[in-house]
């Protein structure tokens, strides 16, 4: 009898990100989670407990992601400005498809409505906030964007501006999603432009 491999808990929780790419929550399942990870689902529950289990873990796991992947942004991108921008154009990835960005606002459901999801993504939020005004006071320091810039506002009408942005074009669906985000991106900073 061949033994099935053991995957990592990394790989278990792409394999979960690919199939929520694919399916809703309703139709997320820890079979389907299982044969993308190549593994049993028993294997899952053993290791997990339950398909909310797994989930919990996903996003204890994004929760705690936004220091390191703005790091990696600031790596790729000197420039302040550009490592926004970078970090726009990976919202805009969130809409490949208008498939998959339905199926990321059926998640957002699930993640506001329950008190254990939201706290992840509550703390999500919180990091991104911090490291987006870090960019813009970086930019400011900078002489990228003015010297009276009000850093604190900017954060607040960028991060909203991202956060809409896919929304508005995912119901008009003028143009790709990555240049609707970079050209609300670049409506909100352009004031601010030094």
């Amino acid at each position: 009898m061949v033994r099935p491999r053991k995957a990592s808990d990394a790989e278990v929780m792409a394999a979960t990100q690919r199939v929520m790419m694919q399916v809703g929550p309703a139709q997320l399942t820890l079979g389907r989670i299982a044969a993308e990870a190549g593994v049993t689902a028993g294997a899952l529950v053993q290791r997990f407990g339950s398909k909310r289990g797994l989930m919990l873990a996903l996003m204890a796991e994004f929760s705690g992601s936004a220091p390191a992947f703005f790091a990696e942004l600031r790596a790729a991108h000197p420039s302040p400005l550009a490592a926004l921008r970078a970090y726009a154009e990976c919202q805009a990835g969130m809409a490949d498809s208008p498939a998959t960005l339905a199926h990321h606002l059926a998640y957002l459901q699930v993640d506001l409505t329950d008190p254990d999801f939201h706290a992840h993504l509550g703390a999500q939020a919180r990091d991104t906030r911090d490291e987006l005004r870090r960019l813009i006071a970086d930019a400011v320091a900078a002489g990228e964007l003015a010297a009276e810039t009000d850093v604190d506002r900017l954060t607040r009408a960028v991060q909203a501006a991202l956060s809409g942005s896919l929304f508005v074009w995912a119901t008009l669906r003028e143009g790709t999603a990555a240049e609707w985000v970079r050209g609300d991106l670049d409506a909100v900073l352009a004031p601010y432009r030094a």
